[in-house]
């Protein structure tokens, strides 16, 4: 840059989860100047933790995959040299099913895995063995093919035991919100692959050390992090991005603006109407975001007795009917909460638990958090034996939360669903509409979760590079 250019940034990343971090890692690591604004107090979105009267929680995610050689967050915790900052451990098993017939259990060892989905269903036992060397081992051709089809179309290609096949897509749809029937076989298939082929990761100290890890690479490498920084408009001026307007009407200058946030906001809000034309404002309005979740913290008395695996990611499913599941959950109510995932900490010390639900609005969970979380404890009472007797404290985090949180249209969990027809939108990925615009994380419609926005952090950076060496070259 030359001196008179000094104060324009190569990059400006609106919002510090999970996705923009990383992003703005390789960005700063190449040597450009890069700023990432974030309206929250903590990087990470939804991966960071609190303390409340000595307890620490997860605010919503609580473990994470793709860390086996070769796995993306490993290939980038490496790439950064970020491995030696943070301890990260694995619990076996990483999940566990719990259904009204069976218990099944993912451990870090596939083929026990896979020796005990076989001897659970022995009849299924060649198709389980094919179902797992499917999703290791795709072919090249796998992506077409499931692309249009849903993760029921993959499951029935498979198996023929309805029983297993909801065993299999329930922790699937726990991590998308979203049933086999209309989830996009291709997000399906990376869920199970990430999640619980290769899951149970968990950084030492909680998931805000993973942001921070992050985080802290970032600013080493010269990048400039501005906490509690709303952004206020992205600015464009014959189609190409000036830069963004962030609180008090400061105007930070740069030709590249990368939206790690909202899609809705960044579209309608910091672009508005006027800038994406009244086609896209219908197209982004018909769009179905993912539902949200309630989630519940408590933290145990010291004689908390459990014979639950310390760690694990432990499923309850009442029936076997995903469809079913799914409209319970679009109107779930207090009497309804029958579905849903708890975690004991290593520790014994606290227990995190969540259900997909609605959003409703700010008024209606100030009224019923209370009752939620009673029913909640409820319901997770059968399953976890005089639960309310060593309970020390309790508070929850509604879909409300989750907005406050993130800012995510009605508190989606896992940004747009992921349906087959919003699979691979490039509108959400680098509009052809605006140059110099980048849309990365789970709003993009190409990933989700922990994995997927460490991708998707990772080919935006490359892809926004390799566009910088063109327009030098030139």
């Amino acid at each position: 840059m030359s001196k008179s250019d000094s104060n324009i940034y190569d990059a400006v990343i609106i919002g510090a989860g999970i996705s923009g971090l990383v992003c703005g890692c390789y960005l700063a690591k190449a040597g450009l100047k890069v700023l990432i604004a974030e309206q929250h107090h903590k990087p990470g979105g939804y991966c960071t933790s609190f303390q409340r009267q000595g307890y620490s929680f997860d605010a919503a995610a609580h473990s994470f995959g793709g860390y086996r050689n070769g796995g993306i967050v490993r290939k980038v915790f490496d790439d950064l040299n970020i491995s030696k900052n943070i301890r990260i451990i694995r619990f076996d098993p990483s999940d566990i099913i719990m259904a009204p017939d069976y218990k099944v259990s993912f451990h870090t060892d596939l083929q026990k895995t896979v020796s005990g989905l076989q001897k659970t269903f022995p009849k299924e036992s060649g198709n389980v063995e094919a179902f797992f060397t499917f999703l290791l081992n795709p072919p090249p051709s796998a992506f077409a093919s499931m692309r249009s089809s849903t993760f029921t179309d993959l499951l029935d290609t498979y198996f023929n035991d309805n029983k297993l096949k909801t065993i299999l897509a329930f922790p699937v749809f726990g991590n998308g919100a979203l049933p086999p029937s209309r989830m996009s076989a291709f997000i399906g298939a990376k869920i199970f692959t990430e999640f619980l082929i290769d899951g149970g990761y968990y950084p030492e100290g909680g998931m805000q050390k993973f942001s921070d890890a992050l985080a802290d690479r970032f600013q080493e490498y010269g990048g400039e992090l501005y906490l509690s920084t709303p952004a206020r408009k992205i600015r464009v001026k014959n189609g190409h991005v000036e830069g963004v307007v962030i609180d008090k009407g400061i105007f930070i200058p740069s030709p590249h603006v990368i939206s790690c946030c909202d899609a809705r906001q960044t579209f309608l809000r910091l672009l508005g109407k006027k800038i994406i034309g009244q086609e896209f404002v219908s197209k982004i309005r018909n769009m179905l975001p993912s539902l949200s979740m309630f989630v519940l913290y408590l933290g145990m008395d010291d004689k908390f007795p459990t014979t639950h695996s310390l760690g694990s990611n432990t499923w309850y499913l009442s029936h076997y009917d995903t469809d079913k599941m799914y409209d319970t959950a679009l109107r779930r109510s207090i009497k309804n909460l029958t579905e849903y995932m708890f975690r004991i900490s290593s520790d014994k010390r606290s227990i995190l638990a969540f259900t997909n639900t609605p959003f409703r609005n700010k008024r209606y969970w100030a009224k019923n958090k209370q009752r939620w979380m009673e029913s909640f404890i409820t319901k997770l009472s059968p399953v976890l034996p005089k639960l309310s007797q060593y309970i020390s404290y309790k508070d929850a985090g509604t879909p409300f939360t989750l907005y406050r949180y993130t800012l995510n249209y009605h508190g989606s969990a896992y940004g747009w669903a992921s349906i087959p027809t919003q699979l691979v939108d490039s509108d959400f990925r680098k509009p052809s509409f605006i140059e110099g615009l980048y849309l990365t994380g789970h709003w993009s419609t190409q990933g989700l979760g922990i994995p997927g926005v460490t991708y998707l952090g990772y080919d935006t950076a490359h892809l926004l590079m390799r566009r910088i060496r063109h327009k030098k070259l030139l």
